[in-house]
């Protein structure tokens, strides 16, 4: 297999050349193919096959010890002008970046071989998807992007009738974390990845191309690229909507995803759906909503802390067509991981006999990667040519005070500075120090392949490009009460919100209009089968107006931090804001 695509074929064989390649695979997807892969990682050591009984068809993979995370200080947006790229980015020029990234690959596969691995994000038929090839010297993120994106032979008939491609190199390269870089050319359409065999790092269509490449093809093209999970929600009468939420680590996005309702929710007939847990791709349509597909077709999700008491639905995925890196394993290698049940792993992560003493069993950002159709709240939708209609945009971050429960923004611009203002605050285990607000717009801060500044004024330009724009909403699940114990029960309970949510959309619930937004009225909040204090809802959407002010102070630094370039609408935004208070 090869290419009728003079300009890849030509693209390859440079590579190819210059790498000093051994052999040259172009993959397929096929079924045969993925098996000989699986033999050569097993082969290899690369792969440890688990319990057959229990989890057919599952992989561990353990990393090197120094290559365990994405790593954001090498990581470079590199434009001509080090203000496209933005404060929020590290910035390299481009032909400093391209000559660096050569002399790292230059013979770099010598004795190895060379996967070209054509993929799309976003289904195969979909007008929303867009296509890349990476090139990879690494059978293990070949059967990683087998799960995360469409990949083979239909990819590359697609690519062959558009012509145009991202182009991504990667290379594990010697594993040295000094001679480590994520190279992102967003004009040039290309990532460049060198010293790495991490899934952030290595598997160049997820935040690589999805995010920060898609993010730059985004502005050029009139579409957004989000950091966002999108869920299904169906009522009892069959109608369901679709919500797109962002939020930073930590604050339950996965969750959020595939969450199951309570049980009284159940029995009258409502339903969650999850389309995507990570990222969101979305564009104006002919009826001026915002329609959106998920880029990826699978899970690439931290496995501490995923339980069936915390999500049920993620853990059902897991004992089939898995591949497990840098969990800990039991004595009948089965897969572990802090969090999980109560038994004691006999081998940690590093392929040691497990002590207590060591540290965790598993690493704390140890991984799963599963096909999204094996989610038991999978919907057929996510392969929809023409994606999903969004009806809310939900913004999220851990604050244990301050932030209601629920907001929803006044209007398009005061919904843009709610996104570009989101925050979480710090814990003591994380920083050292209690209640740092760290603001991360959008949930985007590592992965906008441009100006913050710039990318707010993209989201404000879709007032002219659709006219039925999803409503916006802020949420925060973790406000904490005087005895530092969590006012809102969460989980399956967030679907009370999401209720409310999908309601205002639908002009069936009224609101109560504060400074910061409008809140929920008691009578419009669900609480049946809940053991809660009503009581409490009233102090979870309360405005404190001596702390909002203090907030809207700092929020006001933040914005300054980016310049002249900073759209004035939402310091007009937040001048309304600060006037109401």
């Amino acid at each position: 297999m090869s290419t009728t695509l003079l300009s890849l074929e030509n693209w390859v064989k440079k590579v190819a050349q210059h790498t000093q390649a051994k052999h040259i695979v172009w993959c397929t997807g096929s079924e045969d193919e993925k098996q000989q892969l699986d033999e050569l990682l097993l082969s290899t050591g690369d792969y440890k096959k688990l319990n057959e009984e229990s989890h057919p068809n599952c992989f561990l993979h353990i990393s090197d010890p120094q290559d365990v995370a994405r790593v954001e200080h090498l990581t470079f947006i590199c434009t001509e002008e080090k203000e496209e790229a933005g404060p929020n980015n590290n910035w390299m020029d481009p032909q400093k970046a391209h000559a660096k990234m050569d002399e790292l690959f230059e013979k770099c596969m010598e004795n190895r071989t060379m996967y070209v691995i054509p993929y799309c994000m976003g289904p195969i038929d979909s007008p929303l998807s867009r296509c890349g090839v990476e090139i990879t010297d690494s059978a293990y993120v070949v059967q990683n992007m087998r799960l995360m994106t469409r990949m083979g032979t239909a990819a590359l008939q697609r690519i062959e009738v558009e012509g145009t491609f991202v182009k991504g190199l990667h290379s594990t390269g010697e594993l040295d974390p000094d001679r480590r870089y994520i190279m992102h050319f967003p004009k040039d359409l290309s990532i460049k990845s060198y010293g790495s065999g991490y899934g952030g790092n290595a598997l160049l269509g997820k935040k690589c191309h999805a995010l920060r490449i898609g993010s730059y093809q985004a502005k050029t093209e009139g579409w957004l690229a989000e950091h966002m999970l999108i869920l299904g929600l169906e009522n009892p009468q069959g109608e369901t909507h679709y919500i797109a939420a962002a939020f930073p680590s930590a604050c339950g996005k996965t969750n959020l995803a595939m969450l199951i309702p309570p049980e009284g929710y159940i029995q009258d007939g409502w339903k969650i759906t999850t389309i995507g847990d990570d990222i969101c791709w979305m564009r104006p349509g002919v009826d001026g909503r915002l329609w959106a597909i998920n880029p990826e077709a699978g899970f690439f999700g931290v496995a501490p802390g995923t339980a069936k008491d915390t999500n049920p639905n993620a853990l059902a995925m897991l004992y089939k067509d898995t591949i497990f890196t840098n969990v800990a394993t039991t004595a009948d290698n089965q897969p572990w991981w802090e969090g999980l049940d109560d038994r004691v792993p006999a081998i940690d992560w590093k392929g040691n006999t497990y002590d207590s003493a060591n540290g965790p069993a598993a690493h704390p950002n140890s991984r799963f990667t599963v096909s999204a159709s094996r989610c038991p709240s999978y919907s057929e939708q996510a392969e929809a040519a023409q994606g999903v209609p969004i009806s809310a945009i939900v913004f999220g971050g851990r604050r244990a005070s301050l932030v209601p429960l629920v907001t929803q923004a006044r209007n398009w611009a005061h919904g843009v500075l709610m996104g570009a203002t989101v925050a979480s605050e710090t814990t003591a285990a994380a920083t050292g120090a209690v209640g740092v607000v760290r603001r991360d717009p959008m949930a985007m801060k590592p992965f906008c392949g441009y100006h913050f500044a710039d990318y707010w004024a993209h989201w404000l330009s879709f007032e002219d490009k659709a006219n039925n724009l999803p409503e916006v909403f802020t949420v925060n699940w973790f406000r904490k009460d005087k005895n530092n114990k969590f006012m809102w029960p969460g989980f399956g309970d967030n679907m009370r919100v999401l209720e409310w949510i999908v309601k205002r959309v639908s002009g069936k619930a009224e609101a109560q209009s504060t400074a910061i937004g409008d809140m929920p009225k008691l009578e419009d909040f669900n609480f049946e089968g809940m053991d809660f204090n009503q009581d409490d809802l009233s102090e979870l959407l309360a405005v404190d107006v001596e702390a909002w002010n203090l907030e809207l102070e700092d929020v006001r630094k933040h914005l300054d931090s980016f310049g002249d370039r900073v759209p004035q609408s939402l310091y007009a935004e937040l001048k309304v804001t600060s006037r109401s208070l």
